[in-house]
């Protein structure tokens, strides 16, 4: 909102003329040519929206009043600063109906088109526009459209030279974070950003004012962190949360503690804080808030930072409990992911979220966990490309970044000498028209005789605006397309949609296919790859993938004795054994990102919470069994130590009133076992036309050992 004396003298078209001149700026309703005035005013005069994206400028710009507003049939006007050679506008209202739009355009002739989906819900700044004025074109029909414009802010260097300076790193205090903050302070970063595990060892506000503070704290103003999974380890990780966001507080720096998530902006690039101890499920709350507000920013440049990467290669592995992340990211064409966790550096080459490379559209990750806990010096597999890697090297992450690109730099302690640095584009920085086909949901399943659909989205690039024909090809023989429409037209800079029904025959082919789906637009063609999996025919009694509670209740009978590393369903972390170096937690699960999991943070050290002290159950809801023959289905892993033995089991039974049947048994034994998938079936043929429930039960029985267990997609199929 406007400070009060702007509200006080708001009425008639002298007062508004009077104001514009006392703020240094001019507007000029087209098409009678702007005027310019010059007399800036400082940050602190501005009056700041309660709630609003933040915008960190670069250096040297400054923040102007401005007092722009308009409603259906509201006329072009321009908005003028001398001197300038950017400008960057602050709407602190946007509401477009229907096909309603405001179209911004710079004196180099670039465009920006808002639309419906461009309101974050808060006050933003728009990217920077070059040159000194911006033309504000709407185009309001429906009488409830309107936009306000507030502020305005504009610097004297080119967009190509006002450069901000970013420091990033993760796993910080630790040993070594009084070696890394020197590297943060030589830095004079504009912003800091950090990747978890600030605090150890369980992030409690103790530990933060004791470790953390003396060192990383001198940033705490300038500080956007993530919490990691030692924040955790405190309930509600509220030592991280009343660390900077003050004792007690719901929100500040770190977002609203019952999320842990948040964007803000530096300069023309939008980043994006998400919570990696959360669910990260496809449709999860975070992940369709992302999808919101990835859409809604008018950045050209996208970076995100989370804790537990996609991609890793020391002590753990690849977590595909994230890849709904990376997907969103990358269907949203963004450009950096910085993370944490393994405590080590990594930098991968441009990649899909499936983690082939891709250096058209592909997302760059960078994994800096070197800010100062020890380092890791084991190695594990990754699908990603790999392009540099250092495990013996604390360091710190430096990012420059420009309206169209960025380098980014591994900065080592002193008396290191490991260094790496890698310079790229932004995607929608691009000045050349072009689009990119994504479709959402990414993959698809069908039962023979059935329908399925996605939504495919042409995105604009470079104000591409043209008709765009799609279409499918690589159908298994059986399967048919269509799409609704067949063709669509994406506004400049912005997107449309179409619907992609697949139907299948009662004789359609089965198995897995790679469908492309292709949009083609005069010589340009774009594509995206859509996995297809076609089954046959058959009833489904019940499934659950545990990404949703579909009623399951823990120790339903009251008699459970094991007293750590109870069995949940939730986003299980990976934990690898250092006795044996196996992984025996898994971090994948075989569909989505939940699964039902003994214990599903890793903890500390991996037996940290593994099942001990006895047996622990979950019962699911009332099931009904057709009257023919059904069969249950479901995966599992059984993972232990050599102190391991017959006595430790999973179990699933079927419940019949009072009547328990084991219908799955696995074993522990004296060997070690690492974790892995496996598929297990029963008939349950003998319950035809009853009512029941099943009962999955783990023990870690006899003498206590190292056991893990976790299951993932029951079914029962009918027929």
């Amino acid at each position: 909102m406007p400070s009060p004396h702007l509200r006080r003298r708001r009425g008639g078209a002298a007062a508004l003329a009077a104001l514009l001149t006392i703020a240094g700026l001019v507007l000029a309703a087209e098409p009678t040519a702007a005027r310019r005035a010059s007399g800036p005013d400082t940050v602190a005069e501005i009056a700041e929206p309660s709630d609003q994206t933040p915008q960190i400028a670069e250096a040297g710009a400054v923040t102007h009043r401005l007092a722009l507003s308009g409603r259906a049939g509201a006329t072009a006007q321009s908005v003028c600063q001398d001197g300038a050679a950017w400008l960057r506008l602050r709407f602190t209202e946007l509401t477009l109906r229907g096909g309603d739009t405001i179209t911004l355009t710079g004196q180099d002739g670039r465009s920006l088109t808002l639309g419906a989906r461009s309101w974050p819900g808060r006050a933003f700044h728009t990217r920077a526009f070059a040159g000194g004025c911006v033309r504000v074109a709407p185009a309001l029909r429906d009488p409830t459209s309107r936009y306000a414009v507030d502020a305005v802010q504009s610097g004297s260097q080119s967009l190509a030279a006002a450069t901000v300076t970013v420091a990033a790193a993760g796993d910080i205090c630790g040993t070594a974070c009084n070696q890394t903050d020197d590297l943060v302070a030589a830095m004079n970063p504009t912003a800091v950003i950090t990747m978890g595990d600030q605090a150890y060892e369980s992030g409690t506000l103790s530990e933060y004012n004791t470790n953390y503070n003396p060192t990383w704290g001198q940033f705490k103003a300038i500080t956007y962190p993530v919490p990691g999974n030692h924040e955790y380890n405190t309930s509600g990780a509220a030592g991280y949360f009343d660390y900077f966001n003050g004792a007690g507080n719901q929100t500040g720096r770190a977002g609203d503690r019952s999320k842990g998530y948040y964007s803000f902006d530096v300069g023309d690039w939008h980043f994006v804080a998400l919570n990696s101890n959360i669910s990260t499920a496809a449709g999860s709350a975070q992940e369709q808030w992302l999808r919101t507000d990835l859409a809604a920013t008018t950045k050209p440049c996208t970076a995100a930072f989370w804790h537990h990467p996609r991609f890793a290669k020391g002590n753990y592995g690849d977590n595909t409990a994230v890849r709904p992340l990376f997907q969103a990211l990358y269907d949203n064409r963004a450009d950096l992911v910085l993370n944490g966790h393994d405590h080590n550096y990594v930098r991968y080459a441009m990649s899909r979220p499936d983690g082939v490379k891709d250096t058209v559209n592909g997302v760059r990750e960078l994994l800096i966990g070197t800010g100062g806990r020890a380092l890791y010096t084991s190695t594990s597999t990754t699908s990603a490309t790999v392009e540099a890697s250092n495990n013996a090297t604390f360091g710190v992450g430096r990012l420059t970044l420009t309206a169209t690109g960025y380098t980014a730099a591994f900065v080592p302690v002193a008396g290191r000498t490991y260094t790496d640095s890698v310079t790229g584009t932004c995607k929608k920085a691009a000045a050349t028209p072009d689009f990119a086909v994504t479709a959402n949901p990414a993959s698809l399943t069908l039962t023979r005789g059935a329908s399925t659909s996605t939504t495919v989205s042409v995105s604009s690039t470079g104000g591409f605006s043209a008709a765009t024909a799609l279409s499918v090809s690589g159908l298994p023989t059986g399967v048919t397309a269509s799409f609704s429409p067949s063709s669509v037209t994406p506004p400049a800079n912005g997107a449309a949609t179409a619907t992609l029904t697949l139907t299948a025959s009662s004789a359609a082919t089965t198995g897995s296919a790679t469908l492309t789906v292709s949009g083609v637009s005069g010589a340009t063609t774009r594509s995206a790859t859509l996995p297809l999996t076609v089954s046959a025919s058959s009833t489904t009694v019940f499934s659950d993938d545990f990404e949703t509670d579909k009623g399951w209740t823990v120790n339903p009978s009251g008699t459970d004795t094991a007293t750590a590393g109870l069995i949940e369903r939730g986003v299980a972390e990976q934990t690898t054994s250092t006795y044996s170096n196996q992984i025996k937690q898994l971090g994948t699960p075989t569909s989505g990102t939940g699964c039902l999991v003994t214990g599903r943070l890793a903890g500390s050290s991996y037996g940290a919470n593994d099942l001990d002290g006895g047996v622990t159950s979950i019962r699911s809801p009332l099931i009904t069994l057709p009257a023919g023959s059904s069969t249950l289905s479901l995966k599992y892993n059984l993972a232990h130590g050599d102190n391991s033995s017959a006595d430790d089991y999973l179990r699933v039974s079927v419940v019949d009133g009072t009547t328990v049947t084991v219908v799955v048994q696995r074993l522990g034994s004296a060997t070690e076992v690492a974790g892995a998938w496996q598929t297990a079936t029963a008939d349950l043929s003998a319950y035809a036309g009853r009512s029941i429930r099943l009962l999955v039960s783990v023990a870690d029985a006899g003498t206590g050992s190292l056991l893990e267990a976790q299951v993932d997609d029951i079914a029962i199929a009918g027929s």
